[in-house]
């Protein structure tokens, strides 16, 4: 029954739930946040003069960003100063702010948006950072994401996530989308739709491409588009099933699962679809690849122990070796950036949940409280794993921190949405 199982999940991207539910063409993620870090920093962001000039609110969205982070607490203002102005940090510092923000926002002669900001430090009364970026109005929200971004680096040490996009999967009555969002829910596009399913969307290293598998031809097919051009490159299409691309991290190569020599396995292939290549060669089914950060090593999903259980290979093939041993079913691996931890989807008790383990010592720990939970993905910082879950017969979004203290759900107002995976750093 394992094994059936297993097989069927292969071919369909191991997505342990269903679509069924419809969504409106101009739905959006809605976030809601729980729990704060081990330690919060105390931040106050006055309101940016002249910010009522551009399409969005600078600093409602950068109040967003680092809210949902859990590592900021939010200090009210209810002032509005400007990049320019003199400030006493003291004052700041006695009103409970560890820093301040301050900016301002001037409409070019050619339409466009220069967004000025400052990051004060008022404890040690300096300033720690400082830009000026320019922008079309379309693109004023990712220059409030991108300043986010700045103050995230500045004060907690890691560069930040607020600036990347996630894809995911929604079914709409008879009609599949693969959309492409920012990292909030905002900004959503359609980059794919078909009366078929469309299944593990997987983002290329640059950003500018995503690998799916569609069943447009009434069979698992891979295939790879532009995001910018719509241009789609068909990768395999060979006997059986194709399934489950994952991009080398110099985006020339994508590791898939075929079933075109019997039992699902472990391939190599150029990202045009020529030079392909075998990496497994088992008695039982191999599948769900994923490259280490480094490109060196792949992880994939095996049942060759008896139940499927996740193993690692060279990215060249030969031997592997078992990586997961708590619990008889784990499946959908995931490398974090600094190749550390490990999430996968582990069932236990009849549940389907999140769990990561430190590759650095082989401690466990789950991070989710859900029951039905799929398909992780980390953020590009490796401070974060987003993944879908289902509640009843509806599935959703979550992100969680990776030390299980900061916990996030998206959902939307009507319908199911599955398989998200978090775009890689914008340049």
């Amino acid at each position: 029954m394992k094994n059936k199982l297993l097989n069927l999940l292969a071919v369909i991207g191991l997505t342990v739930t269903t679509f069924v539910a419809s969504l409106p063409a101009n739905a959006q993620l809605q976030i809601e946040t729980s729990g704060v870090g081990a330690t919060q920093i105390s931040i106050a962001i006055a309101g940016f003069s002249n910010e009522n000039l551009a399409p969005q609110q600078i600093t409602d969205i950068i109040k967003a960003d680092l809210s949902r982070s859990g590592i900021f607490k939010i200090v009210d203002t209810g002032d509005v100063i400007s990049d320019t102005t003199p400030v006493n940090l003291a004052d700041w510092k006695a009103r409970g702010a560890d820093a301040l923000v301050i900016g301002s926002v001037q409409r070019l002669a050619d339409v466009r948006f220069n967004i000025r900001y400052r990051l004060l430090d008022t404890v040690k009364s300096t300033q720690l950072s400082a830009l000026a970026l320019t922008a079309a109005p379309q693109h004023t929200r990712v220059i409030a994401h991108k300043i986010a971004d700045d103050i995230y680096e500045k004060l907690v040490g890691t560069r930040g996530a607020f600036a990347t996009r996630i894809t995911y999967i929604i079914k709409s009555g008879k009609e599949y989308r693969l959309e492409v969002a920012d990292s909030d829910g905002e900004g959503t596009q359609v980059a794919f739709r078909s009366n078929e399913p469309i299944i593990s969307p997987a983002w290329s290293p640059d950003g500018t491409k995503v690998a799916y598998v569609s069943f447009e031809d009434k069979k698992p097919v891979v295939y790879v588009q532009n995001l910018v051009t719509r241009q789609r490159i068909l990768v395999a299409n060979h006997k059986g099933s194709n399934s489950a691309p994952a991009w080398s991290p110099d985006g020339t190569k994508l590791a898939i699962a075929l079933t075109r020599d019997g039992l699902t396995q472990v391939y190599m292939v150029n990202a045009d679809g020529s030079g392909l290549r075998r990496l497994t060669n088992t008695n039982g089914i191999d599948t769900e690849p994923q490259f280490s950060a480094d490109g060196k090593t792949i992880y994939f999903t095996s049942d060759r122990s008896g139940g499927p259980q996740i193993y690692k290979m060279s990215a060249n093939g030969g031997d592997a070796q078992r990586v997961t041993f708590a619990g008889s079913y784990n499946i959908s691996p995931r490398i974090s950036p600094d190749g550390k931890t490990l999430a996968y989807i582990s069932q236990r008790g009849g549940r389907f949940q999140l769990y990561v383990l430190d590759l650095t010592n082989g401690q466990e720990q789950r991070l989710s409280d859900t029951i039905k939970d799929e398909s992780p993905s980390f953020s590009p910082n490796g401070k974060y794993i987003m993944y879908a879950t289902g509640s009843g017969r509806r599935g959703s979004l979550a992100v969680v921190s990776v030390d299980g203290r900061v916990k996030q759900h998206l959902t939307m107002q009507a319908g199911d949405i599955r398989e998200p995976t978090w775009g890689p750093f914008m340049k």
